[in-house]
This record gives C-alpha cells, structure tokens and sequence, in this order.
C-alpha cells in the first residue's frame, strides 16, 4: 500500500511538471516570439510532442534559444511521465499479485475459520464484531474499491461469492462458520446452496430481506436466517415498550472497559480444572466475580437462571455475565481460548 501511495505521488509530479513547461512554453511564445495565444499554444504543443511541424512564424535568436530549452526540457519531462505511469502499472500488479499471495498462504494456515460473504453493512459490522472477538475471518468480496478502502483492516478474497472458485479460495472446506450477507435474496440462496455441497458440516448463516425467502433459505441448508430490517424494528418497538431494559441490554453488546459482556463457554473448559459436577462446584462468582445465567444443554434446550445443583453435562455449555475484566480472569484461569 505504501509503495503505490509513492508511486501516485510520483505521477502527480509527473503531472505537475507537463502543466508546468506547457504554461511556460505558451507564455514565452507569446511574450518572447510575440505570438497570438493561440499560435502560442499551438507552438508549445508541436515543440513538446516533437512532431517536426514547421513553426507559425520565422523564430528570431531569443525564439530559437527557447524553443531548443523547451525542448530540451520536454523531452527529459515526457521521458520521467512515461516511465512513472510504467512503473505504477507493473508496481501496481506487483503489489496485487503479492497481496493476493499473502492471502492464500494465510489462508492455507485456517482451520475453524468464518466465511462472510459481502462487506456491504451487515458484513462490515459482521467482521469488526469477530475481529473484537479475535476469531479468524475472510470476506469474499468483488467490489474492488471497498477492497482498496479495508485491505488494511480485512483479509479479502476478490469473488463472487456465488461463484465455487471464490468459497473453495476461502477455504470452505476447512471453515466451521459462512456469514452470507448479500443484499439479494438469490445470491444469499446460491451461495448456502453451494456452500453446504462444499462442506456438508458448515454452519450457515444467511441474511434475508424477505419473510418467503427465510423458509427457502432454510431448505437449501442454512442453518440460521437473519432478517436485519425485521430485528431493527423490532429494536425500535422495544425501545418504547421497555426503554431502560433495552438500553441496558445494548449495553452487553457494546466494546468497552466498563462494559458487561456476555460469553459462551464450553463445559469441557471449566470442569478440567474443577472437581464436582455441578455450577455450584464451579464457583465462578467467587473465582472470578462472573455469574452464570444461562445453561444450554447437549440437545440444545436452554435453561435460564439454572439452579446452583444443576448436575452439568458432557457437551453442554454455560452462558457468562460479567465485565471485560472478570471475563479476562475467566479466561485466564480456565485458560479459554
């Protein structure tokens, strides 16, 4: 990126140096040879190009003089314009062709990564909450611009994400998640199709704008359907409904140093370094200041509020409340993640 930030400065010289000498050809022409600005332009622009076109009228000494500095200094200008624009063409694949290889070996390295289809709104907020997160991503993307802008931030693949090629660069077949937000409903719809035929164990999420397209959507094999204009207004009700619990309930999806954040942990994680079978052995609240308040069991039933007895299960999970600072210590005692 920096090297062609450079190289687009050079061009900007390049054109500031061409605007230059033809404003000085013109304006000599027309006071030193005392040519009309017309033939004055005329003039500059055959003795810059080299044409070899007779002059509009006979040069006197100080005419020649500066027609041979004119073109003397043309000739070197156009010569340093020329090689700029060459070399920011082959710089500029250069940079793409090793950007794209740096994107390949990355992704050669991921396992149990996520897939996000699109980086319009709902894919941007999708990554910039898995990046808070620290879960490793790649966006299928085919707007070259919106690459260009995030490139910096984001590891892209150029594609269509309907497109096999595109899912298969990405390493479908090695990812855990695929976020499909598209803006059109038959895109999202092909690419949970050929998705779930790359990777038959994939988790699928798809965006909807359209209630007929949710149950369609759900056929062709994706897991989960989210309709962000229904969830929005939802929100909006809510917040007349029920103001302050909503508000604080945006709270626990908010980065901050003092804010609550709510995490899901697998039981394997906690009851390795615990003895007992039961939340109350885990102690969370007096180890690490976090408070369960949510249990999910293997078959996938949630309890809410669970009792302190509850006696925990092989693959089930638990649902933490706390603050970054108590959810750090969790971690780091459990050592999760």
């Amino acid at each position: 990126m920096k090297l062609l930030k450079l190289f687009r400065s050079k061009i900007y010289i390049a054109q500031l140096l061409i605007v230059s000498i033809l404003v000085i050809g013109v304006l000599g022409y027309r006071y030193i040879s005392n040519y009309s600005w017309m033939e004055a332009v005329y003039m500059t622009v055959i003795t810059m190009a080299t044409v070899g076109f007779s002059e509009v009228k006979p040069l006197d000494t100080p005419s020649k003089v500066f027609t041979i500095f004119l073109i003397i200094s043309s000739v070197f200008i156009v010569a340093y314009a020329i090689s700029v624009v060459t070399e920011y063409v082959l710089g500029k694949n250069s940079v793409q062709l090793l950007k794209k290889k740096r994107v390949k070996n990355k992704i050669k390295d991921f396992s149990g990564h996520i897939i996000i289809c699109g980086y319009g709104r709902n894919g941007a907020q999708a990554a910039e909450r898995l990046g808070s997160y620290k879960r490793p991503f790649v966006v299928i993307e085919k707007d070259k611009e919106v690459i260009e802008r995030y490139e910096d931030e984001v590891l892209f693949i150029e594609g269509d994400a309907t497109d096999d090629e595109a899912l298969i660069e990405a390493g479908v077949s090695k990812a855990k998640y695929l976020i499909t937000a598209l803006p059109d409903d038959a895109s999202n719809l092909f690419v949970v199709l050929s998705s779930r035929q790359l990777n038959k164990e994939l988790f699928i999420i798809s965006r909807a704008s359209l209630i007929n397209s949710q149950r369609k959507l759900i056929l062709a094999g994706a897991d989960k359907v989210i309709m962000p204009d229904k969830i929005g207004g939802d929100h909006m009700a809510s917040l007349v409904v029920m103001p302050d619990l909503i508000s604080f309930m945006d709270k626990l999806s908010t980065e901050g140093k003092h804010t609550t954040t709510l995490e899901e942990i697998a039981i394997e994680d906690l009851t390795d370094k615990v003895t007992g079978n039961s939340l109350r052995d885990l102690d969370l609240r007096k180890r690490t200041g976090c408070t369960i308040i949510g249990y999910i069991a293997p078959d996938g039933d949630y309890i809410i509020n669970p009792e302190a007895d509850l006696q925990l299960e092989s693959k089930s999970k638990v649902i933490v409340l706390g603050r970054p600072e108590q959810i750090m210590k969790l971690n780091e005692i459990f050592q999760i993640g």
